[in-house]
């Protein structure tokens, strides 16, 4: 279905999962493993309910990684979804967090602020998985809670594969473990949809979401189709009973599309374009996957 759904799905779930979140960690439910020699203890600022900003770069591996900081408290490093969207979506929902954690936001390669890459191939989740390693380091920030929401949940069990020695606690939002299951998971929403609207998504497809409008519009998908996918497709999947009011469909395209695109038929990304591209396209991407399981 739609390309952008690790992201939309859903800043609601995202909500709830970060209620729980702050409750576990306000109230020390899940005990930490300890501390590496290397924990940046922060200065307590002068005025106990001020809370700076601080933000920078690190060069990770070659590529110059956006980060930014705030809160007080052991480190919660937390990774985006999209692949392709920011940190910008965290906030301000997770902005509660720092009154008892240091939270680190960070822009994965290509997006965001983060520096892009004129070789697509360096975007692969391995890459990734380091970069997330080397700001870890370069920031002095020890053993970690690392959440991930969406895409940026793969990538953070990626992470924990290689690097549990790394980690207090690893904290998965709105994301998934088998590409396969999520893929039924939204077919099955698209076949709940109301048959004229179903029609009207799947004619958009068949037609190819991109090379639609002007020249700086070619590259990415219509409005019609964030309309109707994420606005009256799947928005009662994403709020229910409880609407954002501050929820626009378009809006969840402010992605890197650049990034997108280069990688839309690199294993990287294969189940998403699996369930957003033309029927040609599937064809072709499924032809250049040596591994779709």
């Amino acid at each position: 279905m739609a390309g952008m759904k690790t992201r939309a799905f859903s800043l609601q779930a995202l909500s709830i999962a970060c209620v729980c979140i702050a409750a576990l960690l306000d109230c020390g439910a899940m005990p930490a493993l300890g501390q590496t020699e290397n924990t940046v203890h922060h200065a307590a600022p002068s005025v106990a309910n001020v809370y700076p900003l601080q933000d920078g770069f690190v060069d990770a591996n070659g590529v110059m990684l956006y980060y930014l900081a705030l809160g007080r408290g052991e480190p919660l490093l937390i990774v985006h979804g999209g692949p392709g969207a920011s940190h910008d979506y965290f906030l301000p929902y997770l902005l509660p967090l720092a009154r008892h954690n240091r939270l680190m936001f960070i822009d994965e390669r290509g997006s965001g602020r983060s520096q892009k890459l004129e070789d697509p191939s360096g975007y692969t989740v391995e890459n990734m998985v380091e970069d997330v390693e080397a700001v870890r380091i370069a920031l002095h920030l020890g053993k970690i809670t690392l959440l991930g929401h969406s895409y940026g949940g793969a990538l953070a069990q990626a992470y924990a594969l290689k690097y549990q020695k790394n980690l207090t606690h690893l904290i998965l939002a709105s994301t998934w473990s088998s590409t396969k299951e999520l893929n039924q998971v939204f077919m099955r929403m698209k076949e709940k949809m109301p048959a004229e609207l179903r029609d009207r998504i799947n004619r958009m497809e068949a037609e190819g979401l991109f090379g639609h409008g002007l020249d700086y519009q070619k590259n990415r998908y219509t409005n019609d189709y964030f309309v109707a996918a994420w606005g009256e497709g799947y928005f009662p999947y994403l709020y229910q009973n409880r609407p954002d009011p501050n929820y626009d469909p378009v809006a969840g395209g402010n992605i890197s599309w650049d990034l997108w695109r280069a990688s839309q038929c690199r294993r990287l990304f294969w189940w998403e374009i699996m369930m957003s591209a033309s029927r040609p396209c599937r064809r072709r991407c499924t032809r250049r996957l040596p591994d779709r399981r």
